[in-house]
């Protein structure tokens, strides 16, 4: 099928994880597809991943100047947007007692601050329809100690959802999120934790999980791709959980 086919996609942090592997969904599935990354190697990896035809784009996801500058680009280069996947994001482990303002301002500028004016920025480029998903994390519900900073901007992220569901469905575009649980991307070497207690870490985390495993970047593409689809057409402000079972702990 070709459920996006002659639509123009943006996928943010598409260049790793869960963005690349939506990027070669969408790509499949017939969409003009761009995507943004702030790692240069990454990037140029993914654009030989994804192929010709994709649009790669480095951007820091929270520095309004690139958002403004992607925007500008993808007016130039393709005419209009009609999905945006707002997915770039970062995450840092950390007990409250030694979390610097710098670290604190880096994750919710990128999570949240980030996320917002992305959106912000892209509504020019919708006309009278459109999809936005925005990637939230079942952190956002869940006690998370040691990612006090990364889940509440994760909620900040939720309570986006909800609130510009409303206020942008008159306009036709609708906003939904994809929850994810642990799913195996290269953010869990990001958290700034030592290497080698990471492979323990993950293996923990997958034991305490009722499905006993990480989930996989493809199985929340096709969670975001029934999202950007009219296949859901109905469905507004809403959050898909996809997390193994792990919230109904």
């Amino acid at each position: 099928m070709e459920r996006l086919k002659g639509k123009t996609a943006l996928i943010t942090g598409g260049s790793s994880g869960i963005g690349l592997a939506t990027a070669k969904l969408f790509r499949d599935e017939g969409a003009r597809v761009v995507v943004t990354g702030r790692d240069p190697e990454r990037l140029a990896q993914a654009t030989r991943e994804l192929g010709e035809g994709v649009l790669a784009i480095r951007s820091e996801a929270n520095k309004l100047d690139d958002i403004a500058s992607v925007m500008d680009e993808v007016k130039a280069r393709l005419g209009r947007l009609d999905v945006l996947i707002v997915n770039a994001g970062i995450a840092k482990a950390a007990p409250i007692d030694a979390i610097s303002e710098e670290q604190f301002d880096a994750i919710m500028e990128t999570n949240f601050k980030g996320a917002f004016f992305t959106i912000q920025k892209a509504l020019p480029l919708f006309g009278d329809s459109g999809s936005i998903v925005v990637t939230t994390s079942i952190a956002n519900r869940l006690g998370s100690p040691n990612f006090s900073v990364y889940g509440a901007s994760k909620a900040a992220l939720r309570s986006l959802v909800k609130s510009l569901g409303l206020e942008l469905i008159g306009r036709g575009i609708r906003v939904n999120g994809v929850s994810p649980g642990p799913i195996e991307t290269p953010i869990y070497d990001n958290f700034g934790l030592p290497q080698d207690i990471v492979p323990a870490i993950k293996s923990d985390i997958a034991q305490k999980s009722p499905s006993k495993r990480f989930g996989t970047p493809d199985e929340i593409a096709k969670a975001i791709l029934f999202l950007a689809s009219d296949d859901s057409a109905y469905m507004v402000g809403e959050e898909v959980v996809i997390d193994g079972g792990m919230s109904l702990l």
